[in-house]
């Protein structure tokens, strides 16, 4: 493989946004699957995490495809629903759009984790990745599924092996964490605009 884990990302972000900075449903959901591959590789400690947003990249896909000019920016699916009053309903692509964004704000910060704290293990950079992004969102069941899930994770030597190709890892982790950031923060922002950065997991 070209370069690191993280290139077909890294090349896809250049194109999530339009000329006139919109959103594009197509690119920034093709990002996000980029990553499940990389997800994919901490094995069983994830394994929650990629169904999760494998789940919400489908329900959120299906919607663009029933008809992909008129969804062709990304927030449009959201903001159909909240003038139908259903995008608080559990299976609604608003809650899909929070929730990746969400899982995504948790990889961030763990990748984050594994470039600033080279000493820290695996399971510690999960953890603490957890406690700053899902944790405050997730009710008692999920956390505890979470926590117990983190103790699977592979060894930090061998996951850096795995995922490092023939590129420059830590460059192409820092671009993508840079890159990607800013993304996320703009889909919080627009999600609080209209009332829906604050749901929680029922």
């Amino acid at each position: 493989m070209e370069g690191t884990v993280f290139a077909p990302a890294l090349e896809g972000i250049k194109h999530v946004k339009s000329e006139e900075g919109v959103m594009l449903t197509r690119p920034f959901l093709d990002v996000c699957k980029h990553i499940l591959p990389i997800i994919e590789k901490f094995g069983a400690a994830m394994a929650l995490v990629k169904s999760d947003i494998g789940g919400n990249i489908t329900r959120l896909e299906n919607k663009y495809l029933s008809n992909p000019t008129k969804y062709t920016n990304l927030y449009s699916m959201v903001q159909e629903e909240i003038e139908a009053k259903t995008a608080k309903g559990s299976s609604s692509c608003t809650n899909g759009l929070l929730w990746l964004t969400r899982a995504m704000d948790f990889l961030v910060a763990l990748f984050r984790n594994l470039l600033e704290h080279q000493d820290w293990a695996m399971s510690q950079a999960c953890s603490d990745s957890y406690s700053k992004t899902l944790k405050k969102w997730h009710g008692w069941i999920a956390s505890s599924s979470f926590t117990i899930a983190m103790k699977l994770a592979p060894d930090r030597k061998k996951f850096m092996d795995v995922i490092c190709g023939t590129g420059d890892i830590n460059s192409d982790i820092e671009k993508f964490c840079t890159t990607f950031s800013p993304l996320l923060e703009e889909n919080h922002k627009f999600l609080a605009s209209v009332g829906m950065d604050e749901l929680k997991a029922s």
